[in-house]
């Protein structure tokens, strides 16, 4: 039963003083105000009056009431005083307050149905007040607009990024006085703006201020706003003088685009990659469209969101005409370019047959593994490096590019019979550092590293492998940075170098014809990798490098003289602004964590530049056509989420679209690494450092430069804050019903649950955290769950887990039965290098490390009929896939695979008691799976579908005919899966699933 108000006063009220109204008390229905008690007339000294407005739009009532008291009054009897009309969508009411200077109220229709301000009343003052969806401010809204004179000003003021629901302008003409505090209300004169117009007498200009008439001010940050006479704007405190009216109707846009210029082609085998400079336009360039003319096709016109294009599948030693013309938002076509001529050369021997599986990625378990450390199938392609004495990996024969694609592909088997049908691999592009196995510091992002390929073990015959074993390839990608030293084909500076002994490594004399590939060895000094492209001890022409080839006064470790514009930074002016940016990042929850570099060795792309975005998306393109099944995306977290959502994520489904279907697009897989070492829902509080976040569209319009749209979200989303963030229901259940999701605003990234990563220490918090947080991404079902990774165990420890035995058991048993993608980092399913530091650069061996070599543990034969099936093994591996963490993800890769629920479901925890314990259902055409599980601990699942269910785990039956369903503990690492309708047990009793 709701309590009945009281006023805020919250005096007793006396017998007498009821009586009179107590008939009406006692036909209002709860919600309805108590009065206050009556007080002793006082002698008026000034009368004082207030006229409310209140808002009718969005209340449907046929009639309004106001129901008030004067403060240290009296209230009228209810159901008070009838309003009367105003004008479209407002009623008012004045009433006398004698001596008092405000009141209390609340409003009714007359019959029942109260507004009292969630039971505090409001707090109204004198004047004109307005009381608008909860919201009271101090205005007019009801006004007549007068035209302006002569020497008069229309003021236009945007409240898009604010939010307010009215708008008063304070303003004091040039050599006059200010109004009245609030101020004058300002008439809604469209979408997110207000208008008013002032008279200014002859005074050619005022100052003014803007609020909401509750407290809340633009005071342009305490300097006021200048505004002159004629029309004015003022958005996002910038004052517009002689603007065009912002309301009018937008004139239909019929100037066409610029012609596209310096087109090139250049082909390569039977492919052309076409390239050209951003048309302009005086809206905006939509798309392109490339005509392509030759060969016996005849004329084919291609629609391309960006400026690079790579034509595919043509006929050899033929020559291709292209032409471009840029089309914007209306329609409008440009003239077409010039046209640009390639001629193909002869089909590769081997032509490309990849084609992603295009299933849903949710299904599909994954295993990740640093492809140059798992398993190494050609020791010819192994390097070592100029850290490889140093580290000490030469004294454990432990070269840093040990695993290659052959060496994945011979276990295939090993990783099909865990159970996975999912591999992600580390960056595959060229990287260019004295460190760089993992392939974070990429140098040539169109060509893969040849120390990861062999003859017959490309990295497309990888993914063809996977493919054919019905497994799928996931990409890790670099948006973010290069290597420090540039990147191949945008741009690669020039550094200050003297070739001593200090650095014969690197500056070794340039040898022509010799070109940086990783892989090749310099004849000439049989030892250095590079080929002198990057030195010059002579200042280049265009140097911007500040003290080029001055004595910096420091001395390296090895007693030699330290030069500036050796060694590539930020600071150091070496290079340019429009492709890199200049900065170390200072706050990694502020804004420059976007616009700066990481370190020292990841040089940071300047991203909302065109010709950047278009060189990785051209880059990317090229993988996408190999067929690769997703994206795992490196540093998502600095580059802004208008750029991802404007360029890269439409450039990648365009991509996949184009090359393989509307379906595969669908299920093409992007997850995003966005960083967030807390353990609260937002980062921090900055929702635009948030995983969350990145899983949604933008929800207005930012400036069409992508540099100003990435810092006006970072304020709009910062001023919005963690508690006006969009919300979804599509990882829940209804009750028991599942429901479609609305995907309608995802924006094409999903995300790592960096959230659970950071509480698995423990199981339950990883789960209760998880929970926490699912109502803030569009779809949490898609979230990609570990426990540790290549760079951080949970809590942000430096460690591989180590946890135990049976907590992994437990935190295997969550993620493979919870809502998400489990995912499994390469050894963990015998503890490999538990406890060990994950990363220690070249200051340790990387054989004492958590990313140290694996191939040892899987040495020799494993044959797998199917998922989690193995027919027959030898060797080392044999032993390996004995052992019992290995058994248990086998059997829940097994459960996870019969169950659709435990795969795309959607949960709930409404009825359920219990640790780890919920329900998840997924239907679809003649598919109903609903399934209870409970993970280590007992539960009670009370309102659930009648019918008979079967544990997965153990068989057992069990009858529900009351809608209640209890479940016994059955230990620390086993859970049950009762299953409606199910399929009895699924697989054989291990070590943990029993």
């Amino acid at each position: 039963m709701s309590r009945i108000p009281v006023p805020r006063s919250g005096r007793p009220v006396a017998v007498l003083a009821l009586a009179a109204g107590l008939l009406g008390l006692l036909a209002a229905p709860p919600g309805a105000p108590t009065p206050s008690p009556r007080t002793s007339p006082v002698a008026a000294v000034a009368e004082n009056t207030a006229t409310v407005f209140y808002w009718t739009k969005t209340k449907n009532w046929t009639a309004h009431h106001l129901h008030y008291a004067p403060d240290g009054g009296s209230w009228t009897t209810v159901p008070g005083v009838a309003m009367e009309p105003a004008c479209t969508d407002w009623v008012k009411k004045t009433v006398s307050l004698g001596t008092a200077a405000g009141l209390q109220a609340t409003f009714n229709n007359g019959s029942g149905t109260w507004d009292n301000n969630g039971g505090r009343n409001y707090a109204l003052g004198t004047g004109n007040i307005t009381v608008k969806d909860g919201v009271v401010a101090h205005s007019d809204p009801c006004a007549d607009t007068t035209p302006s004179p002569a020497a008069g000003a229309t003021v236009y003021y945007s409240t898009e990024a604010l939010g307010w629901s009215t708008a008063n302008i304070h303003y004091q003409p040039a050599g006059g006085a200010w109004t009245a505090v609030p101020g004058i209300g300002m008439q809604a004169a469209c979408a997110g703006w207000w208008k008013r117009e002032i008279d200014l007498g002859t005074a050619a200009s005022l100052r003014a201020a803007f609020n909401n008439g509750n407290g809340t001010w633009d005071n342009n940050g305490g300097s006021d706003y200048t505004i002159g006479t004629g029309v004015s704007t003022v958005r996002n405190r910038v004052v517009t003088a002689h603007a065009a009216d912002p309301c009018a109707a937008t004139p239909p846009d019929t100037q066409a685009p610029t012609a596209p210029a310096a087109v090139t082609a250049a082909a390569d085998g039977v492919s052309v990659l076409l390239s050209w400079d951003p048309a302009t336009d005086d809206r905006g360039v939509t798309k392109y469209q490339v005509t392509r003319t030759g060969g016996s096709g005849g004329t084919v016109v291609t629609d391309v969101a960006s400026t690079v294009y790579s034509d595919t599948g043509l006929a050899e030693r033929t020559a291709y005409t292209y032409t471009v013309r840029a089309v914007d938002a209306a329609g409008n076509v440009s003239a077409a370019s010039a046209p640009a001529t390639a001629t193909t050369g002869d089909r590769p021997a081997t032509p490309a047959t990849g084609k992603p599986l295009a299933t849903d990625p949710r299904k599909d378990p994954i295993y990740f593994v640093l492809t140059a450390r798992f398993n190494d199938g050609d020791p010819s392609n192994d390097r070592g490096g100029s850290q490889h004495v140093k580290s000490g990996n030469a004294a454990n024969d432990d070269p840093m590019f040990r695993g290659d694609f052959k060496g994945l592909i011979q276990k295939l088997d090993y990783v099909k019979g865990l159970g996975f049908s999912a591999i992600w691999v580390t960056p595959v592009v060229l990287n260019r550092s004295d460190y760089d196995y993992h392939g974070y510091h990429g140098w040539d992002f169109y060509k893969v590293d040849p120390r990861l390929e062999s003859a017959g073990a490309s990295y497309q015959d990888l993914i063809d492998a996977a493919h054919a074993k019905g497994m799928k390839i996931y990409q890790d990608v670099v948006y973010n940075h290069s290597s420090r030293w540039g990147a191949k084909g945008l741009f690669v500076p020039t550094v200050y170098g003297v070739r001593d002994g200090q650095w014969s490594w690197y500056y070794d004399e340039k040898q022509p014809g010799f070109e940086y590939d990783g892989l090749t060895i310099d004849a000439k000094t049989g030892k250095s990798y590079y080929n002198g492209d990057l030195w010059s001890t002579a200042e280049p022409a265009g140097n911007t490098c500040v003290n080029w080839g001055k004595p910096t006064g420091g001395k390296s470790a090895e007693g030699y003289t330290v030069y500036n514009c050796q060694w590539p930074s930020p600071t150091s002016g070496m290079f340019p602004k429009e492709l890199y940016h200049q900065c170390w990042i200072g706050n990694w929850e502020g804004e420059d964590s976007r616009s700066c570099w990481l370190h020292e060795d990841l040089a940071d792309f300047n991203t909302e530049n065109p010709t950047v975005q278009n060189y990785l998306i051209g880059a990317y393109d090229k993988y996408i056509d190999m067929g690769v099944d997703g994206f795992r995306v490196d540093t998502a977290v600095h580059i802004p989420r208008t750029t991802w959502n404007r360029r890269f994520l439409p450039a990648i489904q365009e991509r996949v679209t184009q090359r393989h279907g509307a379906e595969a697009a669908k299920n093409f897989f992007v997850f995003g690494e966005v960083a967030a070492f807390v353990n609260d829902k937002w980062n921090r509080g900055s929702v635009n450092h948030s995983a969350q976040f990145y899983t949604w569209k933008e929800r207005k319009e930012y400036d069409a430069d992508d540099a100003k749209a990435a810092l006006e979200m970072y304020d709009y989303e910062q001023q919005q804050g963690t508690g006006n963030q969009p919300t979804s229901t599509n990882a829940f259940l209804d009750g028991n019903s599942y429901h479609t999701p609305d995907h309608s605003r995802f924006s094409g990234m999903n995300v790592i649950d960096m959230r659970m990563h950071m509480n698995f220490g423990d199981a339950q918090n990883a789960f209760s955290n998880g929970k926490d947080s699912d109502d803030s991404y569009n779809d949490a079902t898609y979230n990609v769950v570990y426990v540790d990774s290549h760079d951080y165990g949970p809590n942000k420890s430096s460690e591989r887990y180590a946890g135990g035995t049976d907590a992994w058991a437990e935190n295997m048993s969550l993620m493979w039965t919870f809502r998400g993608i489990p995912t499994l980092y390469y050894g963990s399913e015998i503890e490999f290098q538990k406890g060990k530091k994950i990363d220690c650069g070249p200051t340790c061996p990387l054989a004492d490390t958590g990313r140290a070599y694996f191939g040892d543990h899987v040495a020799g034969s494993v044959t797998a009929t199917d998922f989690s099936q193995v027919s027959s093994a030898s060797g080392a591996v044999a032993t390996t896939l004995q052992q019992p963490l290995v058994r248990h993800v086998q059997r829940l890769n097994q459960i996870r695979r019969a169950i659709p629920a435990l795969q795309t479901g959607q949960y709930s925890t409404e009825g359920v008691t219990g640790g780890m314990a919920f329900k998840r259902r997924y239907t679809s055409g003649s598919t109903d799976s609903f399934a209870l599980v409970t993970v280590s601990g007992g539960a009670s699942f009370a309102g659930v579908p009648n019918g008979t269910y079967t544990d997965a785990v153990t068989g057992d039956v069990r009858t529900v005919t009351s809608g209640t369903l209890s479940v016994a503990a059955p230990g620390k690492g086993n859970l049950r899966v009762y299953v409606l309708n199910g399929p009895g047990r699924i697989g054989a009793a291990g070590p943990y699933l029993k």
